[in-house]
């Protein structure tokens, strides 16, 4: 067994063959490998794999969409575990307005509104949609179904999701769900 004439620098083992990289002496790297395991881990969280990032935020292990890895949105995290997404009842209805269209708001549910707004801004050029709003709901499907329901009575128009009502109407009517 060869070893160097160096200790670790966390731990004061001897350096070996078997617990270090021989390979990291040419860039004087004295760390056994133990330390060296854990150490990458404490230094840079990204790096172990059991978490999981959508567009570069921490998600704990609680949310309902959560699966290891990187992803750029919810939505891919959800296709990614299409399972997961089918089943969580939970989630938020929202709000969002474009001030291209005055009067105008857009009431719908996801499990992330400001993730959803950020996919709105995708079709947008000026990335002017604006999350106004949202309410966490354990059954969003149904308070979705709920709000529009009650949007299309007090709206003067709507086309889908679209409601033609002021903003804080609108928010009034989800706040009373």
């Amino acid at each position: 067994m060869k070893h160097t004439n160096k200790n670790c620098i966390k731990c004061d083992v001897v350096l070996t063959q078997d617990n270090w990289y021989v390979s990291s002496q040419k860039f004087c790297v004295y760390i056994c490998s133990p330390c060296l395991r854990g150490k990458a881990n404490k230094i840079n969280p990204k790096r172990n794999p059991q978490r999981m990032y959508v567009n570069g935020k921490y998600v704990p292990k609680t949310h309902p969409l959560y699966k290891a890895g990187r992803f750029k949105t919810f939505e891919g995290a959800a296709f990614s575990a299409l399972q997961g997404y089918e089943k969580t009842n939970e989630g938020y209805v929202y709000i969002i307005t474009n001030p291209c269209w005055s009067n105008w708001v857009k009431v719908g549910m996801a499990i992330d509104a400001k993730d959803r707004c950020n996919q709105y801004q995708t079709s947008s050029p000026h990335r002017d949609y604006k999350l106004c709003y949202s309410k966490f709901f354990d059954d969003r499907s149904s308070a979705e179904k709920k709000a529009h329901t009650l949007l299309k009575k007090e709206s003067e128009d709507n086309k889908g999701e679209w409601f033609k009502i002021k903003q804080d109407i609108a928010q009034e009517i989800i706040e009373t769900l």
